[in-house]
Order: C-alpha cells, then structure tokens, then sequence
C-alpha cells in the first residue's frame, strides 16, 4: 500500500492497523520517504531476500564497512 505523507499523519492509527497485514508506502512529493512493516517481520526473511545481490567477490567485512562509510557521508 502507498500513502502520502499528509494521509498517513491524518489516519496514522488506521495504518497501524493495517501494517498487521501489509507493508505501507509512504511518499512525499511523489517520492518514497519511508517504509513501515510489521515490527513482528521475521528478520530471517529479510536476511534471505538480500542473498545474491552482492557479488561473492564481496565479503561480509567489506560490506558492512561500505555500509558505514555510506551512513558516514549522509551527515
């Protein structure tokens, strides 16, 4: 489901709810700002969907130091 920002503030208490049964959108000039899923998301189903998207010549270690470096440089 995607909502705009102005709907979700509105009817937050609606999209708590419905966040039970589906991921909820929420966009902002017509571009996505945030996402809310359920807090009860299995984390290993999240950890299996990113398998494969890095290349194998990708460490674990390399990885998670580009993560930070990227976090580093949006302050």
């Amino acid at each position: 489901m995607i909502v705009t920002a102005t709907e979700f503030k509105s009817n937050h208490g609606r999209y708590l709810e419905i966040v039970n049964k589906e991921n909820i959108t929420i966009t902002r000039n017509g571009r996505r700002i945030a996402k809310l899923i359920d807090a009860s998301h299995d984390k290993t189903d999240v950890l299996q969907s990113l398998i494969g998207i890095l290349p194998s010549s990708v460490t674990a270690e390399e990885a998670r130091e580009g993560r930070l470096v990227k976090h580093e440089n949006c302050d």
